[in-house]
Formats: structure tokens, sequence, C-alpha cells
């Protein structure tokens, strides 16, 4: 019998109410041990999906008013028996009704251990645990959209419709190959190469678009970048509704980097206001420079500030000879001073270019489009399968590699025995996404993530 385990379902402040979730094949047992609901009736005794109003005892003294709610298995979030314990959400009260609750015979949930026990019943896939996960610290709408279609089973139907084809065609030629004196028909050749290329379509397609739930699910590294003064740090501040960076009139004030997440519509923007480019003999400031351009490298978005009042200099091109290559949008800021600046130049080296005063909070609608043609999601789909992290996406990709060799092969005319191994094999890859054949060390360090009480 597995272990009855408890923790606290709510966050860890002061709220309205707090929740003790009891999970195992004890948790009414135990939750009858501190709960005394007000009519006298035994938790034991109650259907599922029943609350009752009462008390939470210690050693016999009641100290909070509770409602208790019983879930029955396997009709529960674990598919165990299943108390939550509502109780005021102070957080002495929250804590010293775990307490009792773990005094009265629960152990302590380890961090995700409710989710691993509802895949473990069965009663979530792989991919849809790790929905949960992402639908917890969703940042935006898009965000919460996607992660909610994953738990949902967006992605898990998508991939179980490829296994049952692919499995289908193994099944008629590994029986095909293995019984040859019986009067098994062999597998068409033109239905396995639709076959295999209907696949590798399904999977090119869930692999061409994780970048994009990417971008929409954990957001973008934005590097905003600029010689000193062009309104690096009041881009930040106009971004993040806050004042997060220093603002004064002298060059070099940002001399480190300063780091903020924000949403901009429906992306998260994880921004790094950087120290202005240019050459200095300043010691601390070409630290923060160096510092400057290796942000610039890693970032996904690059926001390179110029400064309309004043003409082109030195650091500006140094700017712009620094971004070639690197995804990034021209902010030309500063646009209610009279223009001085050559904007062909900037045209030149730049695909997309946007006009903002930062200090006057104009040009935030536009920056917006711009960033999600960048980023190629201005036509973003939340409906759609997608891939929610890196596991997902080398389980996809190991397996449509495997794919293109069985469709490479089925086109020379290779042996059935030989393709049905590269099928097989992709099989497994999908079926590890999934978790119907993930190792114990892969599900473990998935839930590990999670926070205790989910």
């Amino acid at each position: 019998m597995a272990k009855t385990i408890a923790a606290v379902a709510t966050g860890n402040s002061v709220s309205g109410i707090g929740v003790i979730r009891i999970s195992g094949d004890r948790a009414i047992e135990i939750a009858q041990k501190v709960f005394k609901a007000l009519d006298g009736t035994p938790l034991s005794e109650l259907k599922g999906y029943t609350a009752k109003y009462g008390k939470v005892y210690s050693n016999g003294e009641s100290f909070d008013n509770a409602v208790a709610l019983v879930f029955r298995n396997p009709k529960s979030y674990t598919g165990e028996d299943v108390v939550e314990l509502s109780v005021h959400g102070g957080i002495f009260i929250v804590e010293k009704t775990l307490e009792t609750v773990l005094a009265a015979g629960a152990e302590p949930a380890q961090a995700g251990e409710f989710t691993k026990r509802a895949f473990l019943n069965g009663k979530i896939d792989l991919a849809q645990a790790e929905g949960v996960a992402a639908l917890i610290s969703a940042q935006g709408q898009e965000a919460a959209k996607v992660s909610f279609n994953l738990l949902q089973g967006s992605l898990s139907k998508e991939i179980s419709g490829v296994l049952d084809e692919l499995i289908n065609c193994s099944s008629l030629m590994a029986a095909w190959v293995d019984y040859p004196d019986e009067e098994i028909p062999e597998l068409d050749e033109d239905s396995l190469k639709e076959t295999l290329q209907t696949a590798k379509d399904a999977l090119e397609k869930l692999l061409k678009n994780y970048e994009n739930g990417i971008v929409m699910t954990q957001g973008v590294d934005t590097a905003i970048v600029g010689k000193p003064n062009a309104g690096k740090s009041t881009l930040m501040n106009m971004l993040s509704g806050v004042e997060k960076s220093i603002v004064t009139h002298i060059e070099g004030t940002t001399r480190d980097i300063v780091e903020n997440s924000v949403r901009l519509g429906n992306i998260v923007l994880h921004l790094s206001d950087t120290a202005g480019i240019r050459e200095s003999e300043d010691i601390v400031e070409s630290i923060g420079i160096k510092k400057a351009i290796e942000k610039m490298d890693a970032a996904s978005l690059v926001l390179a500030v110029f400064d309309s009042s004043a003409e082109l200099g030195d650091e500006d091109r140094m700017l712009m000879n620094a971004c070639k290559g690197k995804p990034c949008i021209a902010v030309i800021n500063k646009t209610d001073l009279p223009e001085k600046i050559d904007t062909n130049q900037i045209s030149s080296q730049f695909d997309r270019i946007v006009y903002i005063s930062a200090k006057n909070n104009e040009g935030t609608d536009a920056l917006e489009q711009a960033i999600k043609e960048q980023l190629g999601v201005e036509n973003f789909d939340s409906s759609q399968p997608i891939l929610a992290n890196k596991r997902q996406k080398q389980c996809v990709a190991n397996a449509y590699a495997h794919i293109c060799q069985a469709l490479e092969g089925a086109q020379m005319g290779i042996t059935y025995d030989a393709i049905n191994v590269m099928i097989d094999s992709a099989v497994d890859d999908l079926l590890s996404l999934t978790g119907k054949k993930a190792t114990e060390e892969v599900v473990n360090n998935i839930f590990s993530r999670f926070c205790v009480g989910k």
C-alpha cells in the first residue's frame, strides 16, 4: 500500500483560504482524525464530490473552522481517495493544519507527487503532466491557453494519431515477414510510403512550431542595447511600467545589467537593460559594456536603441555592426525631439524599425507588432498542438529522424524488416514522449520541477 501524502496546495502567503490536500488509501481515515463535521457525519460515510462544514482539531481542541471536501477513487485528481481541508488562509493556521494532518499519519508530499500519482494511476499522460507545470508558470493569456490545451491532451491526441498509424503499419509488416507461409497480405508499398509521409509531415509541423511555442509559453530573452543616453533605461521603464533602471542625463549611468520580465500584449519579454556600448577607459564601465555584448550575443531578441535627436556617431555604427546576423529590431527613440538622425543608414542595416518616445510612452503598439513579426508569432494559434519543452522536442526530433530514414528506405526498396526496425524506433520515441515507455529517471526528473502540493 502506497503511503498517504499531504501538503499545502495553496500559495505560501496570507489569503482568504488555505487548502491542505491529502491523498492515498488512508486519506479519509486521517482526515477524520483532525476534522469533525458540525452535523456529526463521519467523512467515511460521504460519497465522492461531497463537502462538509466543521472544525479542525489538534489534541482534542478545535483551532479553526473548515470545509472538508471528499473525493473517492478513482474519480479524483490522483486517482486515489483524496480529502481537501479548506481553512482560513493565515500562514500559521495553514501550517498548523498540515502539522496536525502529518501527526495523524500522513507523510509529507514531495515536489509534484500528487501529479505524479495522477500519471502513475493513468489519469493523465506525461505530456499532460507537463501541461500542468506549464499552466502553473504561465505568465500571459496565450501561454495559459497553450498550457491548458496541452493539459487537455492536444499534443497527446496528435501523437496518438501518428502512433496508431505507425503501429498498424509495423504490425502488418512484422506479420508478413515473420509468417511467410501464412496467407497474410503484403503491405502495399504505396500505402507504406503514404503512412510514413503523413507521419513525417505531422512531426515536422510540431518541430517547426516548437520555437513559437516556447516564445509564447516561456517568454523571450531580450537585450536592450545602444549607446549611452539613447534611452535604453527609459525604454526599460516604459515596458516595465515601473522605474527599474536609473535614468539621468549623465552618460554611462547604467554600468551593470538590470533585468525584469514584462508582458507586452500576449508576449512575455525577459528584459535586460545593458550598459551603453562605447569605447571606455573606465574599468567598471568597461566590464558593464563587455557584459552588454555578451548578453546581446545570448539574447533571442535584441532591441537596438538609437537617439532620434542626435546624428549617428561611432558608437551607433559600432552597435549596427554588432547587430549583424542577430534577431534585431531598430528602436528609434526620442521622437518627441527634433529629428537629426540619418534613418537611411539604419534602414540599410535593419529589416524592422520602430519609432517611439519612451519618455512619453508612445510607440508601444508598433513595437509589439514589430516584435511579433520578428519572432514569427503574429499569427500564432494557441489551439494547435505545441511541444512545450526540450524533452518533448527531442522525442519528436528522434522519431522524425527515424521516420525520414524509413521513408528513404522505402523509396530505395530496402527490405521490410529493415524498415520496420526504423518504424519501431520512432514508435519508442513517441511512447517516451507520452510516458508509456519513459524511464523512472525521466519521470522523477520531470516531477521534481513541480511545486510541493501539486
